[in-house]
């Protein structure tokens, strides 16, 4: 099942919304969006571990 992570679920006011087909997938669009729409040369452990906790199965599909 496809797998869904919103940005604004981890904090920020943001509409991006990463889809892949596993949480490996998500996160590395996560990581890239947080790259270059806020700056975030590198994610540290705590804010991945809550944007990985905030990954959900994608219902559209």
């Amino acid at each position: 099942m496809a797998k869904t992570m919103s940005c604004r679920d981890v904090g920020p006011d943001c509409d991006f919304v990463a889809r892949g087909e596993t949480e490996a997938e998500v996160m590395r669009q996560v990581a890239e969006h947080a790259r270059t729409a806020h700056g975030i040369g590198q994610v540290p452990p705590e804010l991945a571990a809550k944007a990985k906790a905030a990954i959900r199965d994608d219902d559209r599909a």
